[in-house]
């Protein structure tokens, strides 16, 4: 797969002509123009493109894309697992040591033929099948980043010294399915983001323009807020990264506890999915960054070969009921797992 020339698309912008791979955050104060992608565990690769231009994303080749079978996608967690998780949360919320917390499970299925997959590809089915507002794809083979992101979710905008973040919380088939316990989680999470922005922003200017506005997507609505403030001098794209990582609506609160939860209770690495995907333009002092979700990506060091893989997941609070934060993972899911391999019948099957 290495014949595939890196590339990276966001939106209407192709960047091509790849000039330099680092995982150093102040490259992205430097100059030119730059595909982001971070992991969850906190890797970051960040690419710099020679060119960029506004090209649509072509249209589906049949073909192009061979993707899994609808039957061999397997889940890290299983829906007993899954629930278990949920009622544990629920414990430690119990005892005061989380308020909210998001249990994700990842779930994978054999790439197989000619080629084993190129994002790029699947990229061109997203586009048509579940267009969304932060949509990116980075291929870059060589470097072990390949990724088709359709996220709903913005993690970071910024416009000079303004930078943005619009956390999702809350997630129903439509406005009605919303429930007070999707409120409250939307609530804990800006006042975590807030926090998070404070600490690099100048004091006093981190605002809420928007709290809890129903937006819709394809199959699904979901709560959206927007927080907003001013970069204090001196701060750069490492210390807004140090502050903001891993964003606040796929950790929980507070974020240090959640994160401990998370990892005593989740079996695989998130990888790509509930990281940062986006691109900087240095130059122009302009970025954008979506929250990982609605990811898919490819992991080429398996054992058995290639895998596609995608994540999903949901915030728990101690209003939650264990069976229906599973219905909202597969929710999220199904009609991006149906896009990646023609069809999707929930198996809850967990991975060997």
């Amino acid at each position: 797969m290495h014949d595939l020339a890196p590339l990276a698309r966001f939106g209407p912008l192709l960047a091509t002509d790849l000039r330099d791979v680092t995982s150093d955050p102040a490259a992205l104060d430097s100059t030119g123009f730059w595909a982001v992608a971070a992991d969850f565990e906190g890797g970051l690769t960040c690419a710099r493109f020679g060119e960029v231009r506004s090209v649509p994303v072509p249209a589906p080749e049949p073909g192009c894309w061979r993707g899994p079978a609808a039957d061999e996608w397997t889940s890290s967690l299983d829906r007993a697992a899954y629930t278990a998780g949920v009622r544990r949360i629920r414990a430690h919320i119990a005892t005061g040591e989380v308020y909210q917390a998001n249990l994700c499970r990842v779930l994978s299925a054999p790439l197989r033929g000619p080629g084993a997959g190129d994002v790029d590809a699947l990229a061109a089915l997203l586009a048509r099948g579940n267009p969304a507002p932060y949509a990116g794809t980075i291929r870059l083979p060589a470097h072990g980043v390949e990724i088709a992101s359709a996220s709903p979710e913005l993690f970071l905008r910024r416009t000079g010294r303004l930078v943005e973040s619009g956390p999702i919380k809350g997630t129903g088939r439509t406005a009605e399915d919303l429930l007070e316990k999707d409120h409250a989680e939307n609530v804990m999470i800006v006042d975590l983001v807030r926090n998070d922005l404070g600490r690099v922003c100048r004091t006093g200017t981190v605002t809420v323009p928007a709290l809890c506005a129903v937006e819709p997507h394809p199959g699904l609505v979901h709560l959206v807020s927007t927080v907003r403030g001013e970069l204090a001098p001196g701060a750069g794209w490492p210390e807004l990264l140090a502050a903001a990582f891993p964003p606040g609506s796929v950790t929980g609160a507070p974020k240090s506890s959640a994160l401990r939860i998370i990892d005593s209770l989740e079996t695989a690495p998130r990888g790509p999915y509930c990281g940062g995907i986006g691109w900087v333009d240095a130059d122009r002092g302009t970025a954008s960054l979506a929250v990982g979700i609605r990811t898919f990506w490819i992991d080429r060091g398996t054992p058995g070969g290639p895998r596609l893989c995608f994540g999903t997941g949901a915030g728990i609070t101690w209003g939650s009921d264990p069976d229906r934060e599973w219905e909202e993972t597969e929710l999220k899911a199904s009609r991006l797992l149906a896009i990646a391999s023609g069809a999707y019948q929930a198996s809850g099957r967990t991975a060997g």
